[in-house]
């Protein structure tokens, strides 16, 4: 197959290109600029451009399929010249369904945790050297890729994100792959920009599980109260396996749970860690893994790249990053990490980087997100707001949003620098939580605070 991508830099977009460059397809692909890592990435098999900019002249018939990333545009001169000579053309996950179309596909929905739920299978999968396909949203440790295509595998495990397929086709991802075996994890409003009213986008969710092949087998969390009435209102003929928290404990900063053998150590923690496990458990018992095998391989799960990572930690201080942006991930998250270090002072930072975070009818979404830290930090950037052309917003809404009088906001990414490294970091743990940097930090240095 001769395959070109139309935006091939995107973070899943190269990957996807890796994927079928090793599956021995002929790959090219444009882009307008490609930032590390993908750039080093496409340049070590040889798929980095010559040149960055749209050249028509390289779209010819003699291409089989062409894949439209989101970062084009609907006049994008690539994507006008596909449409002239009636070339098929792709969005992202569309061209995984054609994949995995005669495989067992294996859907992860939520807003979230998708990534670690999904990351926690193939890990699972990993260690007992069963080989699947799959397509996951961060990079794990042991695989190359986030995107694994063959011909051989029996089953596909992706991750099903609800944000929209392309610029011309706008339909959410995780309709398009009419999953055999689905989880639903959570549904919390996001992406308002999309989806303009929270029931436009919990009915994204009903679509996604009407979606499911006949006698499906839908895992879904009984803990989440919409997630219950999306399955249980469910029109598609399906079986349905809830799951919930399982029961664990915490000592000396150590996370047991427990198990038909007894209580056993992880090394993840916090409930909604815990929750996800129970969700991948189903869904690796559906795909022919024992329960006690199960948990011999999630023993050693570190979790997901940018999912409560550790930074740096010495026997009085620890510091974390984590992805976490929307209010549920954010009061997650920090309730995780003050559940785990009970006796430290817990200081938890949120970057408002998203579009629906700097907005201002969404901002009271956060209220009560950080009661669990100690001290609780919002760094946000006025030229962000801007560039998005949102309203402005004020610390004085944020503060209301938050409902914390004690609630410390910055805006100039030097002086939220200068709170961070002059911080007396003995019994302390520090969460910085953003999609962003916060204006430029570089989160290696941090190790040198410990």
């Amino acid at each position: 197959m001769r395959v070109h991508f139309i935006a091939i830099g995107g973070s899943a977009m190269h990957n996807l290109a890796l994927a079928l460059h090793h599956k021995g397809d002929a790959v090219t692909g444009s882009d307008d600029t490609i930032f590390e890592p993908s750039k080093s990435r496409l340049n070590k098999y040889g798929l980095l451009p010559e040149s960055f900019g749209w050249f028509p002249e390289k779209i010819t018939s003699e291409i089989d399929a062409v894949i439209l990333g989101m970062h084009a545009k609907e006049d994008n001169p690539e994507l006008l010249k596909a449409q002239k000579l009636g070339l098929d053309i792709f969005s992202y996950p569309e061209y995984l369904y054609e994949q995995a179309k005669n495989k067992t596909r294996v859907v992860i929905g939520g807003s979230h945790g998708k990534t670690t739920i999904t990351s926690m299978i193939l890990h699972v999968m990993h260690y007992w050297d069963k080989e699947v396909d799959y397509m996951v949203g961060a990079q794990l440790e042991g695989f190359d890729t986030m995107v694994r295509l063959t011909d051989d595998a029996d089953f596909m495990v992706l991750e099903g994100d609800e944000y929209l397929s392309s610029p011309i086709d706008r339909r959410p991802k995780f309709h398009l792959y009419r999953p055999n075996i689905a989880l639903l994890s959570g549904i919390a409003w996001d992406h308002i920009n999309v989806f303009p009213t929270y029931e436009n986008y919990v009915e994204q969710f009903q679509i996604f599980v009407d979606s499911m092949t006949n006698g499906g087998a839908m895992i879904y969390n009984t803990e989440d109260e919409e997630v219950v009435n999306v399955v249980e209102n469910a029109t598609a003929h399906i079986k349905k396996y809830p799951y919930k928290t399982p029961e664990y404990t915490v000592e000396n900063g150590e996370t047991l749970i427990e198990t038909p053998d007894g209580p056993m150590p992880l090394e993840i923690f916090g409930k909604h860690n815990l929750n996800n496990l129970a969700g991948a458990k189903w869904i690796c018992q559906h795909m022919g893994i024992v329960e006690e095998d199960f948990y011999e391989a999630i023993a050693t799960f570190k979790g997901a790249s940018k999912r409560l990572e550790k930074i740096a930690e010495n026997n009085k201080t620890v510091i974390y990053k984590d992805f976490a942006h929307s209010p549920s991930k954010v009061e997650a998250t920090t309730q995780a990490v003050k559940e785990q270090f009970p006796d430290r002072t817990l200081v938890a930072c949120l970057e408002l980087h998203t579009y629906s975070s700097l907005n201002p009818e969404f901002l009271t979404e956060y209220k009560g997100a950080l009661d669990s830290a100690d001290v609780a930090v919002v760094f946000y950037s006025p030229h962000a707001v801007e560039i998005k052309g949102l309203e402005e917003v004020t610390k004085k809404q944020i503060e209301e949003a938050f409902r914390r009088r004690d609630l410390i906001i910055y805006t100039n990414p030097l002086d939220f620098r200068t709170f961070l490294f002059g911080q007396e970091l003995e019994d302390k743990a520090i969460l910085l939580m953003s999609s962003g940097n916060y204006g430029g930090l570089d989160f290696e240095d941090l190790k040198g605070l410990v």
